[in-house]
């Protein structure tokens, strides 16, 4: 039996910057928000964390403080993904290294590759490391799709273990689960979708509605997988406007509005991205009433 990292909610945390920089004393904040209200683990430097624009000795500063802040008490899994092979690698070791529960691996984007490449990719990292790695497939973001056969495939290695599925393609989803069992557990990478992946046989969600309302998605998953279905649908269903509204913008920039509203001073987003249009905060707002 593969390891299982975490059942549950697995939090996508925000990073908070403050002129610029990580603002640590936020951070820490954060963290210990995520552990009192019961989130499962806490993935740092993945694309809500805003890795895109994190530099390599940003991303080490962040991966450390969170493992020794974290101390332990719940999993911290490391976004170490990258196009290019060899830098996965090193942030992966690093990870490793410092203490890391496990790895979340996003497909090569822009450069892309083929599946045959993609094979080749996520087990070069697989060899140059012990910990658990989790597949993230999120085809929006890197314009490549992990197949199910290259699913089939991966979760033949010892350490590749789950795939975050953001495919948003449940057939697709379907299908992985009926190929690899459980060689390959599967997270939901939709927060709309949690509660349909979880039917499939998925043990938990990878969220970004987590960062706000972490005991929410937490119940929705246990619920789930201790045969409470239609406590855990209708969470689903109470939860899927606040999901709609915080996906209206490109992510991150309505979660760290969001966190913002809510006593957490997280910063704006790195530019690209820019705050959330006033329209859209006013609406953000107004829902927040509903859970705080």
């Amino acid at each position: 039996m593969k390891k299982i990292i975490f059942k549950g909610c697995g939090t996508a945390i925000v990073t908070p910057f403050l002129d610029d920089k990580i603002n640590f004393k936020v951070f820490k904040d954060l963290i210990e928000f995520q552990i009192a209200n019961h989130a499962d683990s806490i993935i740092v430097c993945g694309t809500t964390g805003e890795s895109a624009t994190l530099s390599l000795d940003e991303k080490k500063e962040l991966i450390d403080f969170a493992i020794n802040t974290v101390n332990k008490r719940i999993p911290v899994i490391v976004g170490s993904g990258s196009n290019y092979t060899k830098n996965a690698i090193e942030l992966s070791k690093f990870a490793e290294n410092s203490g890391a529960d496990g790895l979340l691996i996003v497909s090569p984007y822009y450069n892309k590759t083929t599946q045959e490449g993609l094979i080749e990719h996520f087990s070069t990292i697989a060899s140059s490391t012990l910990l658990p790695i989790i597949l993230y497939n999120v085809p929006s973001r890197t314009g490549l799709n992990i197949e199910p056969t290259t699913c089939l495939a991966l979760s033949k290695f010892e350490n590749i273990v789950a795939i975050k599925e953001a495919s948003s393609n449940i057939s697709q989803i379907t299908n992985i689960a009926s190929l690899c069992g459980d060689n390959l557990k599967i997270y939901s990478g939709n927060d709309d979708q949690t509660v349909p992946i979880l039917s499939l046989g998925g043990i938990g969600v990878i969220s970004v509605l987590g960062n706000i309302i972490p005991n929410d998605i937490h119940e929705l998953v246990y619920s789930y997988l201790q045969g409470n279905i239609e406590y855990s649908r209708n969470k689903q269903l109470e939860i899927i406007e606040l999901s709609n509204i915080l996906f209206s913008e490109v992510n991150p920039i309505p979660i760290k509005a969001a966190l913002t509203m809510i006593g957490f001073d997280v910063g704006k987003p790195r530019l690209p991205l820019i705050e959330m249009s006033n329209s859209g905060k006013v609406k953000l707002r107004e829902m927040l009433k509903k859970f705080y």
